[in-house]
């Protein structure tokens, strides 16, 4: 029997089967050992096959997943305790929606550039969406529209909003239309709040940002994939703290900055780091104003991470 998986807690999963049913499905032990070197070999948004184990005995009656079909995309960070593994955070997406905020709590533009490299090389879209526009002083105001300014000019959609008072939803809500998004961000943006909002029956809990730290607290502990009324679903799943980069080579990750790879086109040299080589057009455009320091600075931060053992193999 086929389906796609709608909920994962990590132990077991929720499959909804082609004829609608919603059935309860665990991953058995050999399934794991085929090479999928990952905290979660199915996730969210995965076509599957599955296989129904009427009553035994005294066994209850369970049900497996078998296979998995041929993903279309996921987007894929490393793992958070395991260097050697990764977590695939949704697979099938048509894009995703990366919820930030300018303060309580700050979103890096590091965390920012990390993501959008991140699905850049797995092929998965990105819109920005800055929440909690309601709640900014003049100066952290000039900050968001610094950063909307500054993606937009690169090639990413932006949104401007504050789900807690409906503001600005409507151009989101006709971008979500039809497609399966997955919602990212870290704990406390607001993700919990906009999904409610978009989807009423959804019913997801939502808390306080901490006080003490101007930090969220997670809310979400599992991923699920909810639908929009009007056609289309969102991924919800949990708060990304960081986002180590995984499966990349060193010598790619210009590929996945969009802007520092139409500049590299006129490097003296095909293989420049941009780093320090000489004629190389990304140093120029950096020392020209023409690259965004926090652009340049996350490039060399994600360049870094192979000095940490993040880039390994997938499978």
């Amino acid at each position: 029997m086929h389906g796609k998986v709608i909920k994962s807690t990590g132990s077991w999963y929720l499959v909804r089967t082609d004829d609608g049913r919603a059935v309860e499905c665990k991953v058995k032990g050999n399934f794991r050992l085929r090479g999928i070197r990952s905290t979660n070999p199915v996730a969210v948004g995965d076509g599957v096959t599955i296989k129904e184990q009427p009553a035994k005995g005294s066994e209850e009656a369970a049900a497996f997943i078998t296979e998995i079909d041929e993903r279309r995309n996921y987007i894929i960070r490393k793992a958070s305790n395991l260097s050697k593994q990764s977590h695939i955070l949704a697979a099938n997406v048509d894009m995703a929606l990366l919820v930030v905020t300018i303060a309580r709590p700050e979103t890096s533009t590091t965390f920012i550039d990390r993501f959008l490299a991140s699905a850049e090389a797995y092929r998965v879209p990105v819109c920005i969406a800055f929440n909690k526009e309601d709640d900014l002083s003049p100066a952290e105001r000039e900050v968001m529209d610094y950063w909307q300014a500054l993606y937009t000019n690169i090639g990413y959609e932006c949104y401007r909003m504050s789900a807690l008072n409906a503001q600005g939803i409507e151009p989101l809500r006709q971008a979500l239309q039809g497609r399966t998004t997955l919602l990212a961000g870290h704990s406390g943006v607001g993700k919990s709040t906009l999904l409610n909002l978009l989807i009423p029956d959804a019913h997801v809990r939502t808390a306080q940002i901490s006080d003490a730290h101007g930090t969220g607290m997670h809310t979400t502990t599992y991923s699920e994939l909810f639908e929009l009324p009007d056609g289309g679903a969102l991924i919800d799943i949990p708060g990304v703290k960081g986002f180590g980069t995984f499966n990349i080579e060193r010598d790619e990750v210009a590929h996945y900055f969009r802007d520092i790879f139409a500049i590299s086109a006129d490097c003296r040299f095909n293989n420049c780091t941009h780093t320090h080589e000489p004629g190389c057009a990304v140093l120029q455009a950096l020392e020209e104003h023409r690259l965004a320091p926090s652009r340049y600075a996350s490039y060399l931060s994600m360049m870094d991470d192979q000095d940490e053992g993040k880039y390994r193999a997938a499978y």
